[in-house]
């Protein structure tokens, strides 16, 4: 699988040599392609996915860390990428025909339902957070968002270099509120009460 695609950035579609697009997918076939093909399914289109750089990985890692230390002994779990998640998993009978497959930087599923086949997370996390790169941070604020937001994730953050971006959904739709980082910058997650994510060690590590 990985010989037969053209590896391109991280927000254009992979293509087969003879320039045929890769769509049509499914999770099924997707996980037909083993560990080291690493990317997502949009809508059954293939998206490879390079390997992020260093000030991505320190937000992701440290934003990770404080929620695994904060949900310790509760029932909720935070994930790191690379972990699936299928956003709209068939009903019933699983057969893998479902065409979204996800790998968010970050999210915390709380129904232990959705993790029970040891795989994935079939269904909406309760929270997701995507780091932004160059490559990706058009598809973090259009395509994502509204994937996220169609699925019914209850809060979804975009961090950026400059700013965290917080969509929580009011009616059926995604309200944006944003706040610039810096040292002293805390924000609750909301659907976490109690949890703060503090950015104080982003801020001196990596910006």
């Amino acid at each position: 699988m990985a010989e037969a695609m053209r590896i391109r950035g991280d927000d254009v579609p992979a293509f087969f040599r003879d320039k045929a697009p890769a769509k049509g997918y499914t999770y099924r076939e997707y996980c037909s392609w083993g560990e080291d093909v690493r990317c997502e399914l949009i809508d059954g289109t293939v998206y490879l996915m390079s390997a992020p750089v260093r000030w991505h990985q320190i937000a992701a890692g440290e934003i990770y860390g404080q929620l695994r230390n904060w949900l310790e002994d509760k029932t909720c779990e935070p994930y790191i990428a690379p972990f699936d998640v299928r956003l709209f998993p068939p009903p019933g009978e699983d057969d893998g025909s479902d065409r979204v497959v996800v790998q968010p930087d970050v999210i915390v599923v709380c129904d232990p339902k959705k993790l029970s086949d040891g795989k994935a997370c079939r269904g909406a996390p309760d929270f997701v957070v995507e780091v932004t790169s160059r490559g990706t941070k058009g598809n973090d604020f259009s395509v994502k968002k509204n994937l996220y937001e169609k699925a019914g994730v209850a809060e979804y953050w975009i961090v950026d270099s400059d700013a965290v971006y917080k969509y929580v959904p009011v009616n059926g739709e995604y309200r944006e509120t944003m706040h610039e980082i810096d040292e002293g910058l805390e924000l609750e997650v909301g659907v976490l009460p109690g949890c703060k994510i503090g950015f104080r060690r982003i801020v001196k590590q990596a910006l």
